[in-house]
């Protein structure tokens, strides 16, 4: 049986055939392709371009020949097309044009990238096809690619999603929905009056989320930067500055676990608005939830993990501390580290010792969300729980709000602390904890604060990252990004080819 490496053997043979005739198999200048149209535009428009000459070009993924004819089947990116080749219609070959004729097919491959021109007809059987008079190798594939019933291995997949985009449809799919998603997000922005501000990814200081951040070294400045965790500090210092509404969308990092849900590096949103409150916010998130899964989606209805999900219906309001009462029997404004171990404990969670209070609240919480089909609307956090959000009335809660979809939380809400004095004790307190070893407690930035000082109008901000499109889109983490990170790894095969070469 045919090995991987025989195949490119092979193939390798017919590269070093075709160059001898002249043929550049990786030509510079592609002729006369610029003339191409997108395959589907050629076969819906039909009637109307018979008879007249067209350009196409993709991927060959099929090869059929029958003595003096050939039927290849190409992709583009929009769909497939039948070339129809002739031993009296194509020219023959001509390494000045770069063109190959029907004495050179044999040397074409599925996998390989070429260009046709000629009649747009109909064959005897009904498939529309291209009467092929020129036909051009613009890439030779050294590798054949595999059928999709051959590459089903997960972490095969991932390592090489540009096998599975070819081969899998659904998952190349997915990644235009993706695109549409990220597009949906701007545009409802940008219609509301927003600015996109991209703001830096290297931080002195990062802060905005419970995170433990990635840490690197800048040469240059002979200084530890870190990799930001949120979008949230520069955005509103953004907003010290004199903007009123900015938003930023890219990636940020987070040094921890991999699960279904998260990943140590995913691309988020965060927009700021002056003079705005979080009851503002929560209706207008509302509509961008509406507006942002119509255009990805196009639909509203969804079912999510065993959850019937409508978006369009009124959202459920419920209170973080009444659902923590409910569930555990505890008041969170009013208990010990130990009560809170044992319902930890009790409730089979994961218990550590560098525990505190806040940490082990929100563990319960998690287990309490997951129950939760929403879409829901949690307000009443604890102030302990958000150290960048205004107060709330009652003096111990925080205006946040949280939206509860399928079991998990898809954003964060709240308006924003403008008070230096008060920012500045909180940071004091989450500094404490990680000083007593809670790494992902938010860092004292001291620049934050001084810009405080001079005065930053009232707001509100939100965040969400692209988990929203993973659980929408009914996919993991790992499976929703094109190119997730793996550990690194080097196929058998390819050490075999590049025997030079060391890996390790």
């Amino acid at each position: 049986m045919a090995t991987l490496q025989d195949f490119r053997d092979e193939r390798l043979k017919k590269l070093e055939k075709l160059r001898s005739l002249g043929i550049d198999p990786f030509p510079a200048r592609v002729g006369h392709i610029e003339n191409r149209r997108p395959i589907t535009e050629i076969t819906t428009d039909f009637d109307e371009l018979a008879g007249q000459r067209v350009t196409v070009a993709g991927r060959i993924v099929g090869i059929r020949k029958f003595g003096k004819i050939a039927f290849f089947v190409v992709k583009d990116f929009s769909g497939e097309m039948q070339l129809f080749m002739s031993g009296d219609h194509v020219e023959p070959l001509n390494s000045e044009r770069g063109t190959i004729g029907m004495n050179e097919l044999n040397l074409l491959d599925t996998g390989d990238f070429v260009a046709a021109t000629g009649e747009l007809i109909r064959t005897k059987t009904g498939e529309i096809s291209v009467d092929v008079v020129e036909l051009q190798l613009l890439t030779k594939a050294l590798r054949p690619m595999p059928d999709r019933q051959g590459f089903t291995n997960k972490d095969e997949r991932m390592r090489r999603r540009y096998i599975d985009m070819n081969v899998n449809g659904e998952v190349r799919d997915r990644f235009i929905r993706r695109s549409k998603f990220w597009q949906a997000n701007r545009d409802f922005l940008n219609k509301n009056g927003f600015i996109e501000i991209n703001t830096s990814v290297l931080e002195h200081t990062t802060g905005g989320a419970d995170a433990n951040p990635f840490r690197t070294h800048m040469d240059a400045l002979g200084q530890d930067f870190y990799l930001r965790i949120s979008h949230e500090l520069p955005l509103k210092r953004l907003l010290g500055a004199g903007y009123e509404k900015v938003y930023d969308i890219g990636p940020r990092f987070r040094n921890e676990n991999y699960s279904d849900e998260h990943l140590p590096e995913h691309v988020a949103m965060e927009w700021y608005a002056a003079y705005w409150d979080w009851q503002d916010g929560r209706d207008f998130m509302e509509e961008m939830y509406k507006y942002m899964l119509q255009e990805t989606f196009g639909t509203l209805q969804f079912k999510i993990r065993g959850f019937d999900i409508d978006m369009s219906s009124q959202w459920e309001v419920k209170s973080y501390p009444d659902l923590i009462q409910e569930r555990y029997g505890i008041d969170v404004y009013n208990t010990s580290l130990e009560e809170v171990g044992r319902a930890l404990r009790d409730n089979k969670l994961e218990v550590e010792k560098n525990d505190s209070i806040p940490r082990g609240i929100d563990k319960l919480w998690k287990a309490v969300r997951a129950d939760l089909g929403g879409p829901t609307w949690v307000i009443n956090e604890p102030k302990f729980l958000s150290p960048l959000a205004k107060t709330a009335d009652d003096g111990v809660s925080a205006q946040r709000f949280h939206p509860i979809i399928a079991g998990t939380e898809l954003g964060n809400g709240f308006s924003e602390l403008n008070d230096p004095e008060d920012q500045l004790a909180r940071f004091m307190e989450q500094q404490q904890m990680r000083d007593a070893g809670d790494q992902e407690a938010q860092m004292l930035d001291i620049d934050f604060v001084e810009m405080l000082e001079y005065g930053m109008p009232p707001a509100c901000g939100w965040g969400h990252s692209e988990r929203v499109f993973w659980i929408f889109e009914g996919v993991t983490a790992r499976e929703g990004v094109p190119f997730p990170q793996l550990r690194r790894e080097i196929d058998t095969v390819t050490r075999a080819i590049y025997p030079e070469i060391k890996f390790e």
